[in-house]
């Protein structure tokens, strides 16, 4: 575990936070969908509010307040609207926590406390964002009201990179023929729930949408009978996830009328993956960060069968917005 999400740690337990903002953008805001069911799984007293950067500035919550811990984060720690979340939060009396990229950024100096995190396959995965973001809840949830799964989720964390490269290395084939078939598809919807929603969420906007403009939207499985299914047919792609956590249900039934009615259907199951080194009180928390780097692989075999890469903008750091 990194020393600065420690340091974050031992602030938590010299304040009464009664509440938990999570506020980001884009591929950012989706590390913050797993923290935000954690909290309502798992807290008793403690609230917890998940903001777009912008929404929570206009927004101007009344709850802010010096009760209140605010975890923010920004890839490059550029994101205006998310620096101007943290000078705000801090203006409220909050406490502020900031997970980034690069130490000199603006948002490592507009927080209390910052947390540089790794990028990269090759690094523990307790140094990753998204495994940043559970230790930093679990090791609230620990401090302030003595849920025991902290040592759990550490420790399952130690092992998920191998876990995870394991994984890839037998997902590469199929995740090959997957992009032969979808390279030329117009729209994919990608669906899930509980803690898989926020990388269904990732992959339709950050991934589909801005990487490879194709024409995506996320679908949350406990909404799908209430309108989305209704554009499905035999040729509209789907990427269904289903997890381990409490929701699994929703993404079954979803899966089973897509199943029956579509034809485009790639299915991501985290029960088909070997989590076995994961212990089972956290495993549902964790299962989400397995399916993403699958649909990553996915993506960068899709990029190559369109020649389209990754890194391609049309308007993102281009003109002025």
């Amino acid at each position: 575990m990194l020393a600065d999400v420690q340091k974050a740690l031992d602030a938590f337990k010299q304040r009464d936070i009664t509440r938990v903002f999570l506020v980001a953008c884009g591929g950012s805001s989706s590390l913050m969908y797993s923290s935000k069911y954690v909290l309502d799984r798992e807290s008793e007293n403690i609230d917890s509010y998940l903001y777009s950067s912008n929404e929570f500035l206009h927004r101007n919550p009344k709850k802010l307040n010096e009760k209140s811990l605010v975890i923010l984060c920004s890839h490059f720690g550029k994101t205006p609207e998310t620096v101007e979340a943290a000078l705000y939060a801090c203006d409220k009396g909050a406490l502020t926590v900031g997970l980034t990229f690069d130490a000199d950024s603006p948002l490592a100096k507009a927080v209390e406390h910052v947390i540089v995190y790794d990028d990269g396959d090759s690094t523990s995965y307790l140094n990753d964002s998204s495994a940043i973001m559970l230790e930093l809840v679990f090791g609230l949830l620990a401090a302030k009201e003595g849920n025991g799964k902290f040592m759990d989720l550490i420790s399952s964390l130690e092992d998920l990179r191998s876990l995870i490269d394991i994984e890839k290395a037998k997902f590469l084939p199929q995740a090959q023929e997957l992009a032969k078939s979808y390279k030329d598809e117009k729209v994919i919807y990608t669906m899930g729930s509980g803690a898989n929603y926020g990388i269904a969420y990732w992959f339709a906007i950050c991934i589909l949408m801005e990487m490879q403009w194709i024409h995506s939207h996320a679908i949350h499985a406990g909404e799908y009978f209430h309108g989305p299914f209704e554009v499905l047919d035999k040729n509209v792609p789907f990427i269904v996830l289903l997890g381990l956590d409490e929701t699994r249900p929703l993404e079954e039934r979803s899966l089973e009328f897509t199943q029956n009615y579509g034809e485009r259907v790639i299915v991501l199951d985290a029960k088909a993956l070997n989590l076995t080194t994961i212990a089972d009180s956290v495993k549902g928390y964790i299962a989400p960060f397995a399916l993403q780097a699958l649909l990553r692989q996915f993506a960068d075999e899709l990029a190559k069968e369109r020649n389209h890469p990754l890194s391609t903008r049309r308007y993102m750091w281009k003109v002025q917005y």
